[in-house]
Parts: structure tokens; sequence; C-alpha cells
């Protein structure tokens, strides 16, 4: 997504917590399906590190894994569902939810795409690339993000979205053994996830400060949506 939107983006997460943690108690919940230990669910590891990561309570985290290990008696049942379309101005979109109830947010989403363009399914996803995105920040002197990114097989690395960090970027099918690879050339592992880069970005600067301001508007509104999990933009850092 494009890096004007993300910070504003980030600075709304750390106002907001509680969404954090919502959101990453639902990618838990959904991992914990194939397992409740760590050590034999490669996803469920890197979920709860990026739990410890941003503080959320060990209570709320062991609830999430119980949870979607089905040990506690609860049926959890989340559907991933990605809806496609355009922000304001032509910025293609693509947003990831994670629902209980698709019939209450197909609606919620066709509400909120009435400023821009609801697509069908492959409408925009062609104009993105489908990867492992493993954000990680150098814990050793002299730790060399291309080298590294050479070293442990990722396909490419950028600047990460905070200062000091590095984007790695992997085969979907290659994110867990990047990730585990990381530490020993010198990086640690901040989060790990699979998601969608932007192949044709607009470039922000082609947009006035009215259009831009109407784009990030629209963005808010959608990432604001309880079942919303990423949002993925067609806009240059």
């Amino acid at each position: 997504m494009g890096a004007q939107w993300k910070a504003k983006g980030k600075e709304l997460a750390a106002n907001a917590k509680g969404k954090l943690f919502g959101r990453l108690s639902k990618d838990i919940m959904v991992a914990a399906r194939n397992g409740a230990d760590p050590a034999g669910n490669s996803r469920l590891r890197l979920l709860m590190e990026q739990a410890r990561k941003v503080s959320m309570p060990k209570d709320t985290l062991d609830r999430a894994i119980k949870k979607g290990a089905g040990l506690t008696g609860e049926a959890i049942n989340f559907e991933h569902v990605m809806y496609e379309g355009f922000a304001p101005h032509r910025v293609a979109v693509m947003v990831e939810c994670l629902t209980d109830n698709v019939k209450r947010t197909a609606p919620e989403m066709r509400v909120l795409f009435r400023k821009g363009q609801l697509g069908t399914s492959g409408s925009v996803a062609w104009d993105f690339s489908h990867l492992g995105m493993i954000e990680a920040e150098p814990t050793a002197a002299g730790a060399d993000a291309e080298v590294a990114a050479i070293e442990v097989g990722a396909q490419d690395f950028e600047a990460g979205d905070t200062e000091g960090t590095t984007l790695f970027l992997t085969d979907p099918a290659d994110l867990d053994l990047v990730s585990r690879a990381l530490p020993a050339h010198g990086f640690t592992v901040l989060s790990a996830k699979l998601g969608y880069k932007p192949k044709n970005p607009i470039d922000p600067a082609t947009l006035s400060a009215e259009e831009l301001e109407e784009v990030e508007a629209f963005l808010t509104a959608i990432d604001g949506n309880d079942d919303v999990q990423n949002v993925y933009v067609g806009l240059a850092g």
C-alpha cells in the first residue's frame, strides 16, 4: 500500500491497540486450527512472536490460541474473503477480510465502496503480486540487507514502514523458510505475512492535495471496518 497512507494507518493503529489486538487475535485463531503447538505450526509461531512484540497481553494470546484450536468448546468459524476495486481517482485497492458472517460483511463493503468502485474477483488482482512479506530489523552491527536477502533466498528487499527496518519479499511458499533463516544473518523478524504488492502503483505526486485527501479518507473508512484485516493499495511509496 502507499507509504503515505501506511504512515497514517500506523498512527491510527498506535492509538487503537484494541483494534490491533483484535486483528491479531483473529489471525491467531485461524492459524491455531492447525494445532496449538507453535513447534509444529510455523504460522502460529510467527504470529505469537508478532503478538509479543506489540505487547499483546498473555491471557489474550492464550485465549485466542485455545479458541482457534477448539479447546474452549466454542465454535470459531472465520471465512477469508477478498474484495477488489478502486478508491477515488482509480487507485486500485484489495481488501482482505476475516469474517464470521459474509452476509454482514458484503453489504458493508458495498456501502464503503460507494465513493470508489467495487469490482469483481480478479478485477485488480492481476495488478498485484502475491508475496511473502517479512519486516525485520538489524540486530548485528554491519548486518547487510542485500547480502541477507541473497543468502536466505528472498526475491527482493526494500525499506520497511518503520525507520531502520527492512521488508524482505519472498515467494509465498518460502515465507517460513526465509523467516527462520534471517536471524542467522543479523536480522530480527518483526512480522511475517502473505500480502499483495502493487505492480504499477500510482505516484501520489500525480494527485492533487484534495484528490489525495479523498483517497486517504476512503482508505481510512475501509480500514475502520471490524472485518477488515489488511488493505493493499496501488499507491507508490
